[in-house]
């Protein structure tokens, strides 16, 4: 089944923010497009609204004058649902309601023929549901568009149960002829992107929620360590703590609560209190021309080590051996050894955040993973109480001489890059192994849709195919919640990977 002719009326229904974002795509690809909106004049609106957008297209050199006057032509404001029947494919961006939804949609089979193409933006609700309503849900359909649509790539293709295979691949077609990069998947709570992005947000809350560290040092170790291009504290603030915390209510509550996808209840109180980020002027932070920016805990110079002795490789973190060197401090390799952790003068050890914590062992300090330690700006360290002093200094004094900028939190089991990587990897798997989507479209779904620096998959063929599974299960042991948990998929992953070698372990 090919894209829908561009020639053929495509409607758009709701036109807030979304609706007028995905109205603006069809028009742009080529389709005369029609809005309709309940709120008497407010389809009107919307079209000048998308008039004056396509102007600011032609001052930007992005769409000529004769391509915009054309558009133009092409854009309708409909009176009512009937103004809708000759049209191709319908896409609803109304209020995120199931019975709305589900009326609206209703109302529509009763106007439009039998081929056209029934579509929802929803971003929460079940396509299935929503689909159930109708007489003919095999036709019916998951748009899923991200905001602004216009300028973000992504739309998530989404089936219902009930959706015909020529509907969903129609509706996939149509997104890739409009510019856009579809990916499909089954219908599940959250989709893609909102199922597999939940542990970025509920990770970095969970450390600050258990003091390990403040907001600023949390997302600047996430963006300067991690690859993110923006922290979770500060990416809430911007989306609408109000926003972020409903998405992860619907997840969490859609999969029955499972304490995977269980919200934060410091998140709970900040809403509560009003504080719902950039739109109301605080959230993690305070907002404004005159706000002060919150700055991240950085630790004072301290001297390098005269040398370290390296046990191992460091398995991910290899690359700091060579970086060591090059800073001019002596790596002695123990050859005898087979563990992989850097041994410091004091005799102390600093070793990758594996899931377990410094309390445990005597004079550990770990150190999170980085996407690149090479071109990392910022590396967190963790220690406990009983580490001493003269081990933490010349683990801050190893990687300021590398460089970097370094942040002590607290004794975080997994820290904050390596947990939470690591359970986005846990969770991708999951996906794949329920049908959800393919490794690819999990892929270019989270780098597209959260700008995420590598896919999980991608990270995950970096990392070691056991890593995210040892990993899980040190926290699980130390965080018998379930919260941790390695999914069987990822058991499977690691354990496959293990016989591959001739392991059994």
């Amino acid at each position: 089944m090919t894209a829908l002719d561009l020639s053929s009326p495509v409607a758009v229904v709701g036109t807030g923010t979304m609706g007028q974002g995905i109205a603006q795509v069809a028009l742009v690809a080529g389709h005369p497009v029609r809005l309709y909106d309940a709120a008497p004049g407010r389809a009107w609106e919307a079209a000048d609204a998308i008039g004056a957008r396509l102007d600011r297209l032609v001052e930007k050199e992005r769409l000529s004058g004769a391509d915009r006057d054309a558009a133009r032509a092409r854009l309708t404001a409909a009176d009512s649902l009937a103004d809708l029947a000759d049209c191709v494919l319908v896409v609803e961006a109304a209020l995120e309601r199931l019975d709305v939804k589900q009326q609206l949609f209703r109302e529509l089979e009763d106007v439009v023929g039998e081929d056209c193409l029934l579509a929802t933006n929803t971003s929460s609700l079940s396509i299935t549901a929503i689909g159930g309503a109708l007489r003919n849900p095999g036709r019916f359909v998951g748009l899923h568009f991200f905001n602004p649509a216009p300028l973000l790539p992504l739309v998530e293709v989404v089936s219902g149960f009930a959706t015909d295979v020529t509907s969903a691949t129609r509706a996939y077609e149509t997104a890739r002829v409009w510019g856009k990069t579809p990916v499909a998947c089954a219908d599940t709570p959250g989709f893609i992107v909102n199922r597999i992005a939940r542990p970025y947000y509920a990770e970095a809350f969970a450390v600050y929620e258990a003091q390990g560290a403040d907001p600023a040092t949390i997302d600047a170790v996430l963006r300067e360590s991690g690859g993110f291009k923006m922290g979770a504290f500060e990416l809430t603030d911007l989306i609408g703590q109000d926003v972020n915390e409903s998405v992860t209510h619907s997840v969490w509550q859609s999969f029955f609560q499972d304490v995977r996808f269980t919200p934060s209840l410091a998140q709970r109180r900040l809403v509560e209190s009003g504080r719902l980020g950039r739109k109301s002027g605080h959230g993690w932070y305070v907002h404004g021309p005159e706000a002060e920016p919150a700055e991240p805990h950085t630790a004072e110079p301290a001297q390098a080590p005269a040398y370290v002795v390296a046990e191992g490789d460091l398995g991910p973190a290899s690359e700091l051996l060579a970086l060591i060197r090059e800073a001019g401090i002596p790596v002695r390799e123990d050859d005898e050894d087979h563990g992989t952790r850097l041994v410091l003068p004091s005799g102390g050890q600093l070793a990758l955040a594996d899931g377990q914590t410094s309390v445990e062992f005597r004079d550990v300090v770990y150190f999170d993973l980085a996407l690149d330690y090479r071109r990392a700006t910022r590396i967190a360290l963790s220690a406990s109480q009983d580490t001493a002093q003269q081990t933490l200094a010349e683990a801050i004094g190893l990687f300021q001489a590398l460089g970097k900028d370094v942040s002590v939190i607290g004794d975080v089991p997994g820290m904050i890059v390596a947990r939470t990587v690591a359970r986005i990897v846990d969770l991708a798997h999951d996906a794949v192994a329920k049908g959800v989507a393919t490794e690819e479209d999990i892929d270019t779904a989270m780098r597209l849709g959260v700008n995420y620096p590598l896919g999980p998959f991608e990270w995950s063929r970096r990392l070691g195919r056991n890593w995210a599974y040892a990993l899980l299960d040190d926290l699980h042991l130390r965080d018998p919640s379930g919260r941790y948990a390695p999914s069987l998929a990822l058991y499977r992953h690691a354990y496959a990977t293990d016989k591959r070698e001739g392991s059994t372990s």
